[in-house]
């Protein structure tokens, strides 16, 4: 591919890039931090000062935000870290769905710290949280009640359990009364 060529594309990444935050009214430093990268290196992608980023990673993470398929920038490659396969996730998806809210307002309903945590989470490099506070708060923003949610949080303990050694059959009324103990605890709160 000739340098000449090699610009279009930047370009038409960098320029996706721009007309996203421009017709969001999002902050680049905003979208930095959803993203988890410097304010100066969002600057430099859409002035087209660097190359657009070729790192699945951060691809991935600007797709997401951007509510898009990162397969839609040119510089995407198939990434090398694997995809979680979760219901949860599903599961929330379909919600935003459900509720006509775009991935960016979903975000913003969260402290500016955690966005990329969530990020990661709806790409799929990261389970649903174990802590239950976070899983909580997921539902009061996607107005999912407590029993909707509490069958996907028991599946991630039970996983969590299990590859820590913790042999559910073996184990099944040891696992029933920490399940039944959780249960009530969270319907208390």
């Amino acid at each position: 591919m000739s340098t000449k060529s090699k610009s279009i594309v930047n370009l038409k990444s960098s320029e996706k890039l721009a007309n996203f935050l421009s017709a969001n009214r999002l902050h680049k430093k905003d979208f930095a931090q959803m993203v988890g990268v410097t304010l100066s290196y969002v600057y430099n992608l859409i002035d087209n000062s660097i190359p657009f980023s070729t790192r699945s990673t951060t691809l991935e993470r600007i797709a997401v935000v951007m509510d898009i398929s990162p397969e839609e920038f040119i510089e995407y490659k198939i990434p090398q870290e694997p995809i979680i396969e979760d219901e949860g996730l599903g599961f929330i998806k379909e919600k935003l769905k459900e509720k006509n809210m775009t991935t960016l307002q979903f975000l913003k309903a969260f402290p500016r710290k955690k966005r990329v945590e969530i990020v990661d989470i709806l790409r799929g490099a990261r389970p649903l949280p174990l802590d239950w506070g976070e899983i909580e708060n997921i539902a009061q923003i996607l107005g999912i009640s407590k029993d909707e949610i509490y069958g996907f949080w028991e599946k991630r303990l039970k996983q969590v359990l299990t590859l820590a050694g913790f042999n559910f059959e073996q184990n099944r009324e040891l696992g029933a009364a920490i399940l039944n103990c959780s249960k009530k605890y969270i319907e208390s709160r």
